[in-house]
């Protein structure tokens, strides 16, 4: 059976490759222009729609697995990428039974596939701008592309919950940690910073709160240029101070309250 082929040379399930039974996957966020959405892989026998993925090899720490993973499917490197949980269910089926996820698949039913077998995953999540990615399908899929996180359809296995954990994770992040530095042109208004933490917090927040807050922080250098173009009185461009911003990143403090 070709797909069981391709299994086995990629994945070479006797373990002289790679770490058996344990994988990486990651729920790749995107934003761009106010939009928030998350990469897919569209499985090639099916209909259905699924995270990447990928193997540890036995020489590469789990860390260098996940960029490994994520520069295959979206070509980008050296992005914000955290580990935020390890998924261990004995049963990990949830919109379909074992069975019914082996057919999706395009496996026999009964089949005694290492593929189906108990798996443990380490989850990674990203935040890019995905107007700069190149999503690319791996062996398995025909089809890597984005989706709005509020139109994710039922994925296979634990998908679905790994997303909604990896949103719930980032939105905490925003409590102790900046975000933006790769997801903003280098000057930006206040307005756009905002846009985008309300994009991913899905609600709004009070204009002046929020920028007497963000200023507080100390990680941003207004500039004495002004956005132009608008019909309004233009707002004033900011930047980052990468050296303070990658501090912050480091060290944490209170953010959103």
């Amino acid at each position: 059976m070709e797909s069981r082929k391709e299994v086995d040379s990629l994945t070479k399930w006797d373990g002289s490759a790679y770490v058996p039974h344990v994988s990486i996957d990651l729920v790749i966020f995107g934003f761009h222009d106010g939009q928030l959405k998350v990469l897919l892989l569209h499985w090639r026998t099916g209909t259905d729609w699924l995270l990447p993925s990928g193997f540890i090899h036995h020489d590469e720490d789990v860390v260098d697995a996940a960029h490994r993973s994520l520069r295959e499917r979206t070509g980008l490197q050296a992005v914000f990428l955290q580990q935020f949980h390890t998924f261990g269910e004995a049963v990990r089926f949830k919109h379909f039974t074992k069975q019914e996820t082996m057919i999706r698949l395009g496996f026999p039913g009964d089949t005694d596939e290492p593929l189906f077998r108990r798996h443990v995953s380490i989850g990674y999540y990203a935040l890019v701008e995905f107007s700069e990615v190149v999503p690319t399908p791996d062996q398995f899929t025909d089809e890597c592309r984005w989706w709005d996180v509020d139109a994710v359809p039922p994925l296979l296995f634990d998908h679905n919950d790994m997303i909604k954990l990896a949103l719930k994770t980032l939105r905490r992040q925003l409590s102790y940690q900046p975000i933006g530095y790769n997801l903003l042109p280098e000057k930006f208004t206040m307005p756009e910073l905002q846009r985008l933490y309300e994009t991913i917090l899905g609600q709004p927040l009070d204009r002046r709160n929020f920028q007497k807050r963000m200023l507080s922080y100390d990680i941003l250098e207004r500039l004495e240029e002004r956005k132009t173009g608008g019909a309004h009185k233009a707002p004033y461009l900011y930047r980052f101070d990468k050296a303070k911003y990658d501090n912050v990143l480091e060290e944490g403090m209170s953010f959103v309250g």
